[in-house]
């Protein structure tokens, strides 16, 4: 059985229409919404309660997060700012916005992702998925960056430890590097950060890591930061293998006590915030393997953070994917996929990231 944590609160953050630095939306006769809006994630849901899954899924609450809860992660500051910002609304870095009801998504965000890590944490469930929006995988310790505020895979393992977790791994799939995750522990050897996204470099002052091989970690934490970086058009050969050649082998050393997923589905061949190809059956096989690396370390526990995933449609059906491979369960028929897997390019890729963690 897999248990969705939700709170409705998590529509509350209203993103508004047009495509930043996009055309005015004024001379478009449909402007679209912004890209992490509430379609994605309501489809998540309905897939979930109407789909294949309907009868091993349950939705159960969420909850708002303290602000106590928050300051594990963040700076004080910021929060502080942070709910400011969202009392006026607007732009706070070209790509992220809030409303004057962004607060009580936030909370309800990161609370609800917390409650999933708790009933994990305490035995109550195998498997747990916090269908949360906004994400938070950019969000670092005072930074707002890439639609994200709070890091809940990092608040996680926070809570992990000081549940007495000795060792905790975020392994994140999200189509773009998690910079913030990376961030919050470069310095730290108790928790294994592994980001497998397409190569976009640095986008400003709010993401100024690249996500490349070479960011490793600094002092205690060198070696406990492994970027994979991917070439655009990487599908899903090009995703499994870095799971096999470089994310299993990682996990088998560091050998986490709870293992975490960020898991986004913008990786996939219609998002449009992403350029790869990842298939709903890349999906499954992720999911697939999250649930053999959670067998093998944590004894079967596996926590699943929702991130990315833009296209309303087919990010619900890969979330299904994903969620099929982690319980085990026979993949659906793809009715989209169509691109071709071009493992060659990315294997070199692969090849340099496990070379550069010594894997």
């Amino acid at each position: 059985m897999l248990d969705v944590r939700w709170h409705d609160d998590v529509l509350l953050h209203d993103t508004g229409t047009g495509l930043f630095d996009g055309p005015d939306p004024g001379v478009l006769a449909r402007p679209e919404l912004h890209p992490e809006s509430n379609p994605r994630i309501e489809n998540m849901r309905s897939i979930l309660e109407r789909g294949v899954l309907a009868g091993s899924a349950r939705i159960l609450p969420g909850r708002h997060a303290a602000v106590e809860e928050l300051e594990r992660v963040h700076d004080s500051g910021y929060i502080a700012a942070l709910r400011a910002a969202c009392a006026v609304g607007g732009e706070l870095t070209r790509s992220t916005v809030v409303s004057r009801t962004s607060w009580p998504a936030m909370l309800a965000a990161a609370g609800t992702a917390l409650e999933a890590g708790r009933s994990v944490l305490a035995g109550e469930a195998q498997v747990a998925l916090a269908l949360i929006r906004p994400p938070g995988h950019h969000a670092a310790r005072a930074t707002t960056d890439g639609y994200c505020f709070f890091n809940h895979v990092a608040l996680c393992a926070e809570q992990a430890r000081d549940a007495g977790a000795e060792r905790v791994a975020i392994v994140d799939w999200d189509v773009h590097h998690g910079n913030g995750t990376q961030a919050i522990f470069y310095d730290r050897a108790d928790v294994l950060t592994v980001s497998l996204h397409m190569r976009h470099g640095s986008w400003g002052p709010s993401h100024p890591e690249t996500g490349a091989v070479d960011e490793r970690g600094v002092g205690a934490g060198v070696g406990a930061n492994i970027n994979v970086e991917l070439p655009l058009g990487t599908g899903d050969g090009g995703y499994l293998q870095s799971f096999d050649r470089v994310v299993a082998p990682a996990l088998e050393r560091f050998a986490p006590d709870v293992v975490i997923g960020a898991c986004g589905q913008d990786a996939s061949q219609f998002d449009p915030n992403g350029r790869q190809a990842v298939s709903c059956d890349g999906f499954h096989a992720i999911g697939g393997r999250m649930a053999e690396l959670a067998d093998r370390h944590g004894g079967g526990r596996l926590l699943l953070v929702q991130e990315g995933g833009y296209a309303p449609t087919y990010a619900a059906l890969c979330l299904e994917a994903t969620l099929l491979g982690v319980l085990g369960m026979q993949p659906q028929p793809d009715p989209l996929a169509f691109l071709p897997d071009d493992l060659e390019r990315s294997a070199a890729a692969i090849a340099v990231a496990a070379a550069a963690a010594g894997l």
